[in-house]
């Protein structure tokens, strides 16, 4: 069966727009209730967080999930704000973040928490600090690590190839980086992710995998087109994709089951991570397949490229002159 991209490329355009449209939604209100397009952890805002979870070994004490609208009650009659949710199993555990707590503080809020929720479980008591200007400039180094990958993705496709693939895989990277944010401010306002410095990580690495599939595929492109410069440059695409389709599905299988196993028996810290590797590796996938050849297409379409001419033999055009 050959996969027709660029015949139906108004499919997946509606399919990748409203990804984007989603996407674009939950952003804005992840801004409305965090200030930013997703949940930012503190690696980037600085502040204390505080992780607490009930002492289950005590009798009856998990029975009911935990109130998290007496801990937000709590956190602003102390003037800590209202930035608290649960997790867990049984949502018995409560995440807290403010702004820098000192000891004092810090004990008379986990005094005011166990009085009104039940006693925490010391040994699960997880406390983190980092102080605001070094949050931004770690937010501030992680956005423009994106914007040099960026440009420089950019410079070597224009070198490589033309300055319209390098436009259109660059597209292709920004559908990818949209989507996956999208993506996580849904799960921080669903549950209780929090973008960290390991986040920009996944977000470089997506693009660095994004790029290489889509090179292949225009590499292909490039040779069908140098050899057969006349050809309908849709059909050229279509075999291009369909000659590295199976390359580009085991790429993306074998690179994405370690991540699945990582998510599902590695800890707490990476579990995030390989989740945003995993996502951004489908979309790459597609994208590369799917977005970048097929705007390709309709580009070289409208604007076709003068074929070069074919080289003359001197020999030959020796005995034609005689």
């Amino acid at each position: 069966m050959k996969l027709s991209v660029t015949r139906q490329r108004n499919l997946w355009w509606a399919i990748s727009l409203a990804l984007a449209l989603i996407s674009t939604i939950t952003m804005g209100l992840s801004i409305a209730q965090f200030g930013a397009p997703l949940p930012l952890g503190l690696d980037f805002t600085g502040g204390s967080r505080l992780q607490l979870e009930r002492d289950c070994s005590i009798a009856n004490a998990c029975d009911d999930p935990i109130d998290v609208t007496a801990a937000r009650r709590i956190l602003a009659a102390e003037g800590l704000g209202t930035n608290v949710q649960e997790f867990g199993e049984n949502e018995q555990g409560l995440v807290v973040r403010t702004t820098d707590l000192d000891v004092e503080t810090r004990s008379q809020l986990e005094a005011a928490l166990e009085a009104e929720l039940g006693a925490f479980d010391p040994e699960q008591t997880q406390i983190d600090t980092v102080g605001p200007t070094v949050g931004r400039r770690l937010l501030r180094s992680g956005l423009l690590s994106l914007f040099v990958a960026s440009l420089g993705i950019v410079g070597y496709l224009t070198i490589r190839f033309q300055l319209d693939y390098a436009l259109f895989a660059i597209l292709a990277l920004f559908h990818d980086v949209w989507i996956t944010i999208g993506v996580f401010a849904l799960f921080g306002l669903l549950g209780n992710f929090e973008a960290d410095s390991l986040f920009i990580v996944a977000l470089l690495t997506i693009v660095g995998f994004s790029v290489n599939d889509t090179v292949v595929i225009y590499d292909r492109v490039r040779e069908t087109l140098k050899f057969k410069p006349n050809d309908d440059i849709n059909d050229v695409i279509d075999d291009a994709v369909n000659q590295t389709l199976t390359r580009s599905i085991n790429t993306t299988a074998t690179t994405v089951l370690p991540l699945l196993a990582i998510f599902i028996f590695g800890g707490e810290t990476l579990k995030y991570f390989a989740l945003t590797l995993m996502v951004g590796f489908i979309l790459g996938a597609y994208s590369s397949i799917f977005i970048a050849t097929a705007a390709l297409a309709l580009w070289r379409e409208k604007h076709p490229q003068v074929a070069p001419e074919a080289p003359v033999d001197s020999n030959v055009a020796s005995v034609e002159e005689s």
